[in-house]
């Protein structure tokens, strides 16, 4: 750019004299053009910087994203693991211990040593600090209760070890076979399929032709077998260890009072006797005289997936037929 030069009439001389800016003048106009120069670039960053993502930025909000993504699936699955452990523990405080006549789990037991705040301090200075640590606390819960679990295992599998007896008394196995049966009516609240009302189904109905074979789940001694009330052709056996069960509506009874019985052991058939609106046998198992759910005592001859398979049945199960 062509420097431009400046002239002044001087009336004195009568001519035009060229004027050389002062030091102070060259300074200000440098800073003028320094200050406007700064402005510009400073708006054209900003408008760059709002407009656009620079590509790293872009990069770690996809990145961001993914994890978060991730998190949300590890969270849920981690839900459904702590669900089964939920479920795990309740079974083994009030069947398994109570079946050995042993003190539940103390929850000091189950959850010792996740107080300790000090091991998450760590994980406050890292990104997404909130998301890790709940994550990190609630693996370290999962962790710990699946310790004090295979701790408790150990327990029972020691005590068992010592009551081979108690085990062959106590009712364990489904008193029909599994492919000859359909379930009818699960344990807990229904309705009355005759009366209508509500009561309480002391234990389940298993939907089944007339004849089909019935067996002692357990160990035991008859006391009753003969005709009960509603209950029609009943059979009743006493385990021992505060355990009995009762096999009603039969079509057969093939055992007698004070007969000796084993587990698998034939001892009536599938009817309709007494109150019933079709041929099933309604099973109870009771503790203490107290009725029991009997879903939980199917330990012995169910693989995992059928015996999930028999709790959904007995849950969602609501045709009462008794």
């Amino acid at each position: 750019m062509k420097k431009q030069i400046y002239y002044i009439y001087n009336p004195e001389t009568d001519d035009f004299e060229r004027v050389f800016p002062s030091i102070k003048g060259k300074v200000f106009g440098f800073l003028k053009i320094l200050g406007i120069s700064l402005i510009i670039g400073i708006g054209i960053y900003f408008a760059i910087f709002y407009a656009f993502d620079a590509p790293t930025e872009e990069n770690l909000r996809k990145e961001n994203a993914i994890l978060k993504s991730k998190y949300s699936i590890l969270n849920r699955r981690l839900d459904n693991s702590l669900k089964v452990m939920a479920n795990i523990q309740d079974r083994d405080d009030n069947f398994y211990r109570v079946m050995m006549q042993m003190e539940p789990v103390g929850f000091g037991q189950r959850f010792a040593g996740l107080d300790n705040e000090k091991r998450y301090k760590e994980l406050q200075n890292i990104p997404d600090a909130g998301l890790v640590s709940l994550l990190t606390r609630r693996m370290d819960l999962f962790e710990r209760q699946l310790y004090a679990q295979s701790l408790s295992f150990d327990q029972l599998r020691d005590m068992a070890s010592q009551q081979q007896d108690k085990l062959a008394h106590i009712p364990s196995v489904i008193p029909i076979n599994i492919k000859d049966f359909t379930m009818s009516s699960g344990y807990g609240f229904r309705r009355d399929p005759i009366y209508g009302s509500s009561k309480f189904h002391e234990g389940l109905d298993f939907a089944a032709k007339s004849g089909t074979p019935v067996f002692a789940t357990a160990d035991g001694k008859v006391t009753e077998a003969g005709r009960q009330g509603g209950y029609g052709n009943c059979v009743d056996i006493s385990h021992g260890y505060n355990y009995l069960t009762r096999y009603a509506h039969l079509s057969e009874i093939l055992v007698k009072p004070g007969q000796e019985v084993k587990r698998g052991e034939l001892i009536g058939k599938v009817g309709s006797t007494g109150k019933s609106t079709g041929p099933h046998l309604h099973y109870e198992v009771r503790f203490k005289n107290e009725p029991q759910n009997p879903v939980n005592y199917y330990f012995m001859d169910l693989t995992p997936e059928e015996y999930a398979e028999m709790v959904q049945l007995a849950e969602n199960a609501g045709h009462v037929m008794d």
